[in-house]
């Protein structure tokens, strides 16, 4: 089976190749090395690392099982969960499904996958009980403690309606937790009720967990085979497990971090396939909370081409030069489409006659990717084969072993994320949450 590729001669005239490799042999295979001995900083959460080597054939035979339940009970199924717990689901369905799958009919045995919790609007959650007040419905809910601010306000209108169109005997056969093995509210009210559970591991932080039940449930629930996608990880993992001079994440750590080095503050990760635009969002995610401490870290930003071409492709050819960009190219589409001769031809597009639509968006690709380049935004490009569960599965774990190194590489903790508990503490002040009473009065006296 092919591997995902990536290739960096986009880059050398910004960093030269020497610099590169010497950081990929010296800097990038100590991080992987400090990453297999768990001596590094925030070696309590490295249980991502061996995870697909790790999951048993029994585990994932328990989550389809769970999941045909729910498919055969329910025409639409809500996600439930924040940030990796909602991201990296939403990532993989996306990039898997029909383009226009949310505009067809649910049939019954393949339930649409809906998400709440990733946002606290109330139109959206209002509109979203709408649509399912007459729906066959089910829940599947994520949270290691029960009480993130989201998703819990999100699960428990959805709980309460839920009971209240089936009744609670059956609402708690359409309820999945995903949670803490022992503590949290959420593990309390799951054990209270007998709502089938998995455990999310103290050791997987969220926004590496889409290989756990947190990613795989959902994406099964969506018609999905979760074992390529964890196959399609384990061939990235024992691909990559050790330091080499063929190891691709020891390579894109070492480039894009030779490129911070050079002055490029800010990684774009383009897009040429719409499918994608969920999983920058899941990349956008892994980089920017793992690399974004201690005043320092790549700014991690996405689009989707050609379509931002329109509109951001201006700032990317001539704005301010602290960018550079890593370019995600499918080789093969799953359809074939020629575009037709027509007679008049007032639209000049004859020239192109009898060609593959791709065809003409991987001339787009390459002559934007010269346009960049020429104009000062060093590329890097990573292959895809095809867009399937495994090569998915073989993304998925490339970045998140990537990210690793380039965290450590960096000087950074990639595991912790101290920044993103400000808000809330915030929020919890300025709601009158009990127990922050002190904070409270702090915060209304900044605000006046």
């Amino acid at each position: 089976m092919k591997k995902i590729q990536v290739n960096i001669n986009s880059v050398l005239s910004t960093v030269p190749e020497n610099e590169i490799h010497a950081l990929e042999a010296g800097a990038a295979a100590d991080a992987l090395k400090t990453l297999k001995d768990g001596t590094g900083l925030g070696n309590d959460f490295l249980g991502w690392l061996d995870l697909p080597e790790r999951t048993p054939m029994t585990h994932l035979d328990e989550i389809i099982s769970v999941a045909n339940d729910l498919r055969n009970s329910c025409d639409y199924v809500v996600s439930v969960g924040i940030g990796g717990s909602y991201l990296g689901a939403k990532a993989v369905i996306e990039a898997l499904n029909d383009s226009f799958d949310a505009y067809k009919p649910a049939v019954a045995g393949s339930p649409k996958v809906l998400f709440a919790g990733q946002n606290i609007g109330e139109d959206y959650l209002e509109e979203l009980q709408k649509f399912l007040a007459d729906k066959r419905f089910g829940i599947i809910v994520i949270s290691k403690s029960g009480t993130t601010t989201e998703p819990a306000i999100a699960f428990r209108l959805l709980k309460e309606q839920l009971e209240a169109q089936v009744g609670k005997a059956e609402a708690c056969k359409r309820i999945v937790a995903i949670t803490d093995a022992k503590r949290g509210a959420l593990r309390q009210l799951a054990t209270e009720e007998g709502y089938k559970t998995f455990v999310i591991d103290d050791n997987v932080g969220g926004r590496f967990s889409v290989l756990t039940p947190v990613g795989l449930l959902p994406i099964a629930v969506a018609g999905y085979d979760v074992k390529k996608l964890v196959k399609g990880a384990l061939d990235m993992q024992k691909e990559c497990e050790r330091p080499s001079d063929t190891n691709i994440c020891q390579l894109y750590a070492a480039t894009r971090n030779a490129l911070y080095r050079a002055g490029k503050k800010i990684e774009i990760l383009v897009n040429y396939n719409p499918k994608l635009h969920y999983f920058g969002e899941w990349w956008k995610q892994l980089y920017g909370e793992s690399e974004g401490k201690d005043k320092k870290g790549i700014f991690p930003a996405a689009v989707d081409f050609s379509t931002d071409l329109h509109s951001m492709g201006q700032w990317i050819q001539d704005g301010e030069r602290t960018i550079f960009e890593t370019v995600l190219s499918v080789e093969k589409t799953q359809h074939e489409k020629l575009i037709p001769s027509d007679e008049a031809n007032l639209d000049g597009l004859n020239y192109i006659a009898g060609k593959h639509v791709d065809e003409v968006n991987k001339m787009a690709e390459l002559g934007t990717r010269i346009a960049h380049v020429d104009g000062g935004v060093p590329n890097l490009r990573i292959t895809i084969p095809e867009l399937s569960e495994e090569y998915l599965g073989q993304l998925i774990y490339f970045f998140e072993l990537s990210c690793g190194i380039s965290g450590y590489i960096l000087g950074v903790n990639p595991f912790n994320q101290p920044g993103v508990e400000d808000y809330k503490r915030n929020m919890f002040a300025l709601l009158e949450k009990p127990g922050y009473e002190e904070a409270t009065k702090a915060i209304q006296a900044k605000i006046g």
